[in-house]
């Protein structure tokens, strides 16, 4: 289970932020998970659970945002979401598409308490 090692590297980025604030304490954390990325949600939802349990980190919020799979039309540029099997342009019906997201794993916020 991966999402363990990846759930101690968001704990371990978001402290190094608080740690540059003394006194603050971390009270949010949201991160961008991709469909495309291999990142269980869940999976990663627990980890950081179990990481953070007992801890003085018990009670900050984690929020996961998932993002779906997006193309790029290579025919006419539009940009749109689609299904892991399905790519073609909803706007010209052109195959001819390149993936420009869903394979995300960002981390989006540390939000901080200030002492």
């Amino acid at each position: 289970m991966h999402e363990v090692g990846i759930a101690s590297n968001i704990l371990e980025l978001s402290q190094a932020e608080a740690t540059r604030r003394p006194g603050s304490k971390l009270i949010r954390v949201g991160v961008r998970v991709g469909v495309l990325s291999g990142v269980d949600n869940d999976a990663l939802q627990f980890a950081i659970e179990a990481l953070t349990r007992g801890t003085d980190l018990e009670t900050m919020k984690f929020e996961i945002e998932t993002c779906p799979r997006r193309n790029r039309c290579q025919s006419c540029g539009h940009e749109f979401e689609s299904s892991i099997y399905e790519a073609a342009c909803p706007q010209c019906s052109s195959e001819n598409s390149v993936l420009i997201g869903g394979d995300e794993l960002d981390l989006r916020c540390v939000e901080l308490e200030e002492a």
